[in-house]
């Protein structure tokens, strides 16, 4: 009897579970690489609402009273937004679409990521032309949005500005998200590669950790779902600039 060896090909359904598994991986994978500014600004809230009590417990009037509970509900504000933001982030749907206010998905992340782009110097300039919306997957819009922001980020090691514009073309019947930096830029001949899976230019940290390269070929695959598209300019020494654009609801 002739063996031979065969493969069998995943269903549609292995197939569709297998990238809502990929998608969710490299959620988590985002939302851990800022795991350390949020954990340090959570540390900077607490030890705020500690040292404000301790002067209302010791006030002995009170406009002072009342100065120390302001400081401590503003700061209490503040943690909620931080918590909101990542749980809302965490939990949102993977597959299911909805009309939303793309300005409100970018304002969600820039929450997120504010306490690592400041501690990393990077300044944060915000355009938003009026508040356009899409039919779109909001917690996989996110994910894009967080992912290009850090590798934003990542692409300046030394510091930077950072612009983020909103706005919508309606010659084209789109939403298009801008995201800019003045990084250090791509070279050309890597520049054609950067989508392709497991394709990284990132090089390991102080704990040996370095791109999975699964990144930006994740955010494409979500555009390309969504009906939109992702393209990039850059110069080397200059910086680089990621634009989404995803229809308008029909």
């Amino acid at each position: 009897m002739t063996m031979t060896n065969s493969v069998e090909t995943p269903t549609t359904q292995e197939a569709e579970h297998l990238r809502q598994q990929l998608l969710q991986a490299q959620k988590l994978s985002s939302v851990g690489t800022l795991a350390s500014s949020v954990a340090h600004e959570f540390n900077n809230i607490l030890t705020t609402i500690i040292n404000y009590a301790k002067l209302g417990l010791r006030a002995d009037n009170e406009s002072a009273r009342v100065n120390a509970l302001e400081k401590i509900l503003k700061a209490g504000q503040r943690a909620a937004a931080i918590t909101g933001s990542m749980l809302g982030f965490a939990r949102k749907s993977i597959n299911r679409r909805e009309v939303c206010d793309i300005v409100a998905l970018v304002e969600e992340v820039l929450i997120l990521t504010a306490k690592d782009l400041s501690k990393h110097h990077i300044t944060v300039e915000t355009r938003f032309e009026g508040r356009p919306k899409a039919c779109v997957v909001p917690g996989q819009i996110e994910q894009i949005l967080l992912n290009l922001i850090i590798n934003a980020r990542q692409a300046m090691p030394r510091g930077g500005l950072l612009r983020v514009q909103v706005r919508e073309v309606r010659e084209s019947n789109m939403v298009e998200i801008r995201v800019a930096d003045t990084g250090c830029g791509i070279p050309p001949d890597k520049l054609r590669l950067i989508f392709e899976p497991f394709y990284t230019t990132k090089q390991p940290d102080e704990n040996g950790h370095g791109g999975t390269g699964l990144g930006l070929s994740v955010c494409r695959q979500i555009i390309e779902q969504h009906h939109g598209r992702i393209r990039v300019e850059s110069v080397v020494g200059k910086g680089s600039v990621f634009t989404v654009k995803l229809p308008l609801p029909s």
